[in-house]
């Protein structure tokens, strides 16, 4: 399943909590395609805390408690990471990370939490949602077979890769423009892992930000730059990356186009993506300004100069993702509709 049809599962199943129909999700992918950051979203955009357990740093009585002696009896002391009414809150997501990776004696332990929300006397609060995520066995991490009666305590879902969806997150968390433009030039870069090799860095979600965070602390030193980048990406990904870069100094007038000055569309197919994702950066950061009419309106025009219309309905579409609704309301956009309402038909 996509990640953006994944974030309103995990939105539902957190809202649901209050509602008694909450059941727990395990999301199964490779890694670095974004299942811990997809459940931090959720709980960022709801203000609420999240619990981070990982099962695989854990012994069977980390997540039991102690047994401690209170008169004849024995008794359980609760682990302090589980969460509290006093200390966490009424709401909030219990996640719990690289269950996969855990022993089948530390998963076996959290059977009742899981299913019952409950581990001994212990309950978990009822505004809080529990999801669980793991690598697949096929994915080169350290796996265990999760035990029948474990998945049986889950609703599954598979995280597909979806370049759409990581473009809206890019530019809704500020990446680097250049490399958005790159994987749109080479979108089956976005995720490029193959476990028969079990490369040290390779291209995938969570690489591609670490390649943005490089590119900004390296650009200045171009000894370093490539070297920096194929640590994040792998080398081949990150002398791709370089290239792409290093050939967008050819790139048309970005202040002419906003201005609405006749500026030609480049004829080569990665400085079309180049411009026509920098222009989407010039889209959101115009948004709030008193001039975003004008600048969106230039946009559009623009979007119908390209030769192969397809690249203007990519620029429309991320547009429309990163800056919502107020595109309609741009008089340019429905001239631009009419130009290409046969593709869209299509």
């Amino acid at each position: 399943m996509r990640p953006a049809h994944l974030l309103a599962v995990i939105e539902k199943e957190y809202a649901s909590t209050h509602e008694g129909h909450h059941t727990p999700v395990m999301l199964w992918g490779p890694p670095g395609v974004g299942k811990s950051q997809m459940v931090a979203q959720v709980a960022d955009r709801h203000n609420v805390q999240l619990i981070d357990i990982r099962l695989s740093q854990m012994e069977p009585s980390d997540l039991r408690g102690i047994p401690f002696r209170n008169g004849e009896e024995v008794e359980w002391a609760i682990p302090a990471m589980l969460p509290s009414l006093k200390r966490h809150g009424e709401d909030g997501i219990l996640f719990i990370d690289e269950i996969t990776s855990a022993p089948p004696s530390v998963s076996a332990a959290a059977y009742q939490l899981i299913l019952d929300r409950k581990l001994g006397e212990y309950e978990v609060p009822k505004g809080w949602a529990i999801i669980a995520a793991g690598n697949r066995q096929g994915d080169r991490g350290v796996t265990y077979s999760m035990p029948a009666p474990l998945a049986n305590r889950f609703s599954h879902y598979e995280v597909d890769i979806n370049l759409d969806d990581w473009v809206a997150w890019a530019y809704a968390n500020s990446i680097d423009e250049r490399i958005i433009a790159f994987l749109r030039f080479r979108q089956d870069l976005l995720f490029d892992f193959d476990p028969s090799h079990n490369p040290v860095a390779f291209p995938s979600p969570r690489s591609w930000e670490f390649a943005h965070r490089a590119l900004y602390k390296f650009s200045d030193h171009p000894d370093l730059l490539l070297g920096a980048l194929q640590a994040c990406v792998g080398n081949a990904a990150g002398v791709e990356l370089r290239a792409f870069i290093e050939s967008l100094d050819q790139m048309p007038d970005l202040d002419a186009i906003i201005n609405g000055d006749d500026v030609p569309a480049p004829t080569e197919i990665d400085l079309q993506y180049a411009v026509a994702t920098a222009l989407v950066g010039r889209a959101i950061r115009a948004k709030d300004n008193a001039d975003a009419t004008k600048v969106h309106g230039n946009i559009l025009n623009y979007a119908g100069r390209f030769k192969q219309r397809e690249m203007g309905v990519m620029l429309v579409s991320d547009m429309h993702r990163a800056i919502g609704q107020d595109i309609f309301a741009v008089p340019e956009f429905t001239d631009w509709a009419d130009k290409i309402a046969d593709i869209m038909l299509y």
